[in-house]
């Protein structure tokens, strides 16, 4: 296994080499091309992702640990599979669309300025999270924990209240729509 500690990768593409198993701690990775690689088995472990393209890439028992994600484009990004022990991440300005979520313990989990659309949330505990500015267009929410959570500032979310636990969620008023649509309740202005 290769370790890396405290080094800055700039634009570099790891489409086009084979990556071993390594360990990444302390590391940012500025403007990196990762599109539909094989980071599975990897370690990060206090890293930044900054503007890099991490879509389609394969994530079994990856290990993500006290990790950022700064303005990157996360197409299908498949959490789910990546190694769930001290799993910590947060992601400001990313586009993670068509991505999934499920069945993850994200409590506290910072997303901000998100696109979340056709994202999957099955089965995952987002409770004491913020959702800051994002767009859930087609985001799928079921059996899902948003005890606590914050989205007044999102928009476009449909949720389902008797199939996912809400206690104390904060939402803005002009997004109550999305809670009562399931409903058959025609909100007018």
């Amino acid at each position: 296994m290769n370790y890396y500690v405290d080094e800055t990768f700039s634009q570099k593409n790891f489409t086009k080499e084979t990556i071993n198993e390594s360990e990444y701690e302390n590391c940012i990775f500025i403007n990196c091309d990762f599109n539909s690689t094989d980071l599975s088995n990897m370690k990060f472990i206090n890293c930044e992702f900054i503007e890099s393209n991490l879509s389609n890439v394969k994530l079994n028992d990856t290990s993500f640990q006290e990790v950022t994600f700064n303005a990157c484009k996360q197409i299908g990004f498949n959490l789910e599979n990546s190694n769930q022990f001290g799993l910590r991440v947060s992601f400001n300005k990313c586009i993670l669309n068509d991505s999934s979520f499920y069945n993850l313990q994200l409590k506290r989990i910072l997303f901000k300025n998100c696109s979340l659309q056709f994202v999957d949330f099955t089965d995952t505990d987002l409770s004491n999270s913020l959702f800051d500015n994002c767009n859930f267009e087609h985001a799928i929410f079921y059996n899902t924990n948003l005890t606590q959570a914050d989205l007044r500032t999102s928009n476009n979310f449909i949720i389902n209240t008797t199939e996912n636990k809400l206690k104390g969620a904060k939402i803005a008023k002009e997004n109550l729509i999305g809670l009562v649509q399931h409903l058959g309740i025609k909100v007018e202005e």
